[in-house]
């Protein structure tokens, strides 16, 4: 298991997990293409597929390792991707998205400054996913106007009060 009082501070090469018993499968796969790749891979649990645990348990801690600097990027899994890609964006600072194809994996992270993939692990086989997690390593933020701009609204959603009478 992940303890961040251990880490030196982040780097490029430093990659947190995390998977519920439907993502367990595929981090495990990942898991091991990215140490082949010479990642510095932490994982964040589940340790065993278990039909009854609960994917915030594994996505907080490893969206707050995100949000803190403790890794680079995050990858969550879940059966489907969606319960740990909701998960993941209630921590502030974290911009987690679903993703099932190559252009958006590089996009997200170019224009979005997305920090953490969210796979599911039920809904994209092994190379796809592979495929995926290169590219959102890959990419770089373009650091555009533009796009910073946007970023400081969303961030700025992050310290307000989002629920409004109507």
């Amino acid at each position: 298991m992940f303890d961040s009082q251990t880490l030196p501070p982040t780097s490029p090469q430093r990659i947190g997990l995390a998977a519920d018993h439907g993502g367990f499968e595929l981090k495990e796969y990942l898991t091991a293409m990215l140490r082949e790749a010479h990642y510095e891979v932490f994982d964040f649990g589940g340790g065993q597929p278990k039909p009854d645990d609960d994917y915030p348990d594994f996505v907080v801690p490893l969206a707050h390792a995100v949000a803190f600097g403790e890794v680079h990027r995050g990858m969550a899994i879940c059966g489907s991707g969606v319960g740990a890609c909701i998960a993941a964006n209630k921590v502030p600072g974290v911009r987690a998205c679903l993703i099932h194809e190559c252009f958006s994996a590089r996009q997200g992270v170019e224009d979005d400054d997305m920090n953490l993939i969210c796979l599911g692990g039920q809904a994209v086989g092994k190379a796809l996913a592979w495929d995926l997690v290169r590219i959102f390593l890959q990419a770089q933020f373009s650091g555009a106007e533009r796009h910073q701009r946007r970023l400081a609204k969303v961030a700025s959603l992050e310290s307000t009060e989002v629920f409004h009478a109507r």
